[in-house]
């Protein structure tokens, strides 16, 4: 038999999607790293919180079962290059219960700050595994021998579920020294000697200052950082305009309105400092923004200055991904599924890609149709993604076929979607077909930016490469391979997890 024929020929879709039209299954670990790339529990547009975490579950122990070497890998990935939290802190507790070996090999790799800590154990627990035996406790005291002052005062975790004090009582760790000794008695509000905790001295006596200028003197004394502040009492102008200069880039990002509100914003000094902030290209990749949540920044704020400065932010983020070549096709879904952040982070992407191609690919939107995006390579990339919006239904095959229609040869085809295909023609179908009709070489690239399991090309073709997340790192994953063609599983599989 034609090892063609063989490869291909009885490929026929094995399953259905969310939207009960024809799909196929991957292999485990593709579906594996889906999971932990973009699934966050939350309602999506086929499916609840509560579905999510049922299949999530069933694959993370379907996952352990197969290959819990893979799976630690991948849960270290996604922790740490596609910046997920809950997905792979719940592979980690699963992971527990078969490899303790690997557990605590990953375990500081994925359990990175005190809220980590306390939602490991909140999962434990929801498992119905208590308090997690041995292997948990070992990890859980090496942790919070690590335990500073100031993340004490952070991330004290009270109403967490887990606070750091409940992590102290659960695996009752050894003080080092009597300064220790005090944080955890401190912790586990027990009667402690301040005078040996400077940082923590200083939060309590903040919230019994009377005056906002005892408040600011402790804040400055202490160096409390603003979730502290904000948490133990209710900042007015001055005391915003303390914490600006200590906030991290994200809390800036997050408080932008808050500033506003207060008047902060209104002195020329303290915006100029701000914008200086959102533009800085080095503080913007050591803070790992994502790039959706910039663009829901921009939603949020009216401010004309700070507008630009989010604008810059974006561009930014994407400006030192390699470039993508000139013969390339963007498609952007744009259904109804697609609605609120799937389609913000894809606009986002999408456009960022085009840019990278020096604005000679195409960019093509569609959802029963295709629609020329009319892109331009000067406009912001959060100006133009903002005025693009969901319509219709899904035909991931019609913008293929229209590349077929119009004798259109591109060397890779980018598409960014949910992959709930609700009508028309299949986009695999169609992918045949130009490979056989237009281009024998096309390689495609499916950004999959949802947790459902299905999928409309099957393992076999081994011209077609799945990226799943949100971060901006899926956009140099694709650059890469472009250049070495290897998979994202076959990537996650070669680390080195030492």
């Amino acid at each position: 038999m034609n090892m063609t024929k063989k490869l291909f020929g009885a490929l026929r879709p094995n399953t259905l999607n969310k939207a009960k039209y024809p799909a196929y299954t991957r292999s485990i670990e593709e579906q594996y790293v889906q999971t932990l790339l973009t699934n966050t529990m939350s309602n999506t547009f086929y499916a609840d919180q509560h579905e999510l975490l049922s299949e999530a579950e069933q694959l993370h122990h379907e996952m352990a079962n197969t290959n819990s070497t893979f799976m630690a890998k991948a849960i270290v990935f996604a922790r740490n290059e596609g910046f997920m939290r809950l997905q792979p802190l719940f592979g980690l507790a699963v992971l527990s219960l078969y490899r303790p070996d690997l557990f605590a090999k990953i375990f500081m790799q994925v359990v990175r700050i005190p809220s980590d800590l306390s939602d490991f154990l909140t999962i434990v627990s929801g498992l119905g595994r208590g308090e997690g035996g041995r292997a948990i406790k070992r990890q859980v005291n090496q942790f919070l021998s690590g335990i500073t002052e100031y993340w004490a005062i952070k991330y004290n975790g009270r109403g967490r579920g887990y606070s750091l004090g409940d992590a102290i009582a659960t695996a009752h760790p050894k003080p080092q020294d009597l300064r220790q000794q005090a944080l955890f008695r401190y912790l586990r509000g027990q009667e402690a000697n301040l005078d040996l905790l400077p940082q923590v001295q200083a939060l309590e006596q903040l919230k019994l200052a009377a005056t906002e200028s005892e408040q600011i003197a402790w804040i400055t004394r202490g160096k409390l950082p603003y979730e502290t502040v904000t948490g133990a009492i209710k900042p007015l102008k001055a005391v915003w305009e303390a914490l600006l200069y200590q906030m991290p880039t994200f809390a800036l990002l997050r408080h932008l309105n808050a500033l506003q509100r207060a008047g902060v914003l209104d002195e020329k000094s303290h915006l100029d400092y701000v914008v200086s902030r959102l533009t800085d290209q080095q503080a913007l990749r050591k803070a790992k923004i994502l790039p959706f949540r910039l663009a829901t920044a921009f939603r949020q704020i009216e401010h004309v200055e700070l507008r630009d400065a989010l604008r810059e932010a974006v561009e930014l983020t994407f400006d030192n991904l390699p470039q993508l070549g000139e013969q390339t096709a963007i498609f952007l879904d744009i259904s109804g599924s697609m609605e609120g952040h799937y389609l913000e982070t894809g606009a986002i992407f999408a456009l960022a890609m085009y840019k990278k191609t020096q604005g000679n690919s195409l960019f093509w939107l569609f959802d029963t149709d295709v629609y020329d995006a009319k892109p331009s390579r000067k406009d912001s990339i959060l100006t133009q993604a903002a005025h693009i919006h969901t319509r219709g239904g899904t035909d991931t095959g019609a913008a293929v076929k229209k590349l077929i229609q119009e004798r259109r040869k591109v060397d890779q085809i980018i598409m960014i979607t949910d992959e709930q295909q609700n009508s028309g023609s299949p986009f695999y179908e169609q992918l045949k077909r130009y490979r056989s009709q237009v281009n024998r070489d096309v390689k495609a690239f499916i950004i999959d930016i949802a947790p459902y399991r299905h999928v409309m090309v099957p393992d076999q073709d081994p011209q077609t490469f799945y990226i799943y997340g949100w971060s901006d790192t899926v956009l140099s994953y694709i650059a890469q391979t472009i250049q070495e063609y290897s998979k994202m599983t076959e990537q996650i599989a070669a680390l080195n997890l030492d």
